[in-house]
């Protein structure tokens, strides 16, 4: 399936937010011991990168199937039981994600009602914050595309395989070996 432009968009930031993130602590690591100087605000915007890499990342593992958790239950099963289990799940998942989104809406307005600047940055914090609902409305996104994909029957998971991944690593290296 072709990638979309939204998903080029959401791996150009976590691709940017990364590297941004190393540059700026490479940039105060040189400044504090090569010429004895920091700067006050290299922390507060590699915190702010780290937060916005975080709520974009969340719905990035829903996408690539990255996310780890307990299926134990679900894979002994039926596969009809199981593919019930797993909308199920999708849909608690966008409720608890849509009550997140609202949470984190009064939040930033609150904040940006407030005027709260950030500590050592000249913006206001609402701006850095507001990554916080935008990732979960894109989480919501991602879960809404893996619940259309279990509801015309095709199959999608919220977690991803790690015994596959393992596998498949494996026999990677071992060919590695081979040559």
């Amino acid at each position: 399936m072709p990638r979309t432009w939204l998903e080029h968009i959401e791996e150009g930031l976590i691709a940017f937010l990364l590297a941004a993130m190393t540059v700026v602590t490479f940039a105060q690591v040189v400044a504090r011991y090569v010429f004895n100087y920091s700067f006050v605000w290299a922390l507060e915007l590699t915190m702010y990168f780290f937060g916005a890499l975080i709520f974009l990342g969340i719905s990035y593992g829903v996408r690539v199937g990255a996310h780890i958790g307990v299926d134990a239950l679900v894979r002994i099963l039926p596969a009809r039981a199981a593919h019930a289990m797993t909308i199920v799940s999708t849909l608690l998942c966008i409720l608890y994600a849509a009550i997140v989104v609202y949470g984190a809406w009064i939040y930033v307005d609150k904040i940006y009602t407030i005027g709260i600047l950030a500590q050592d940055l000249p913006v206001p914090q609402w701006v850095p914050r507001v990554v916080l609902p935008l990732g979960y409305v894109l989480l919501i996104w991602r879960l809404g595309e893996v619940l259309w994909n279990l509801l015309k029957g095709g199959h999608a998971s919220l977690l991803g395989d790690e015994v596959a991944d393992a596998m498949k690593y494996r026999s990677d290296d071992s060919k590695g070996d081979a040559a």
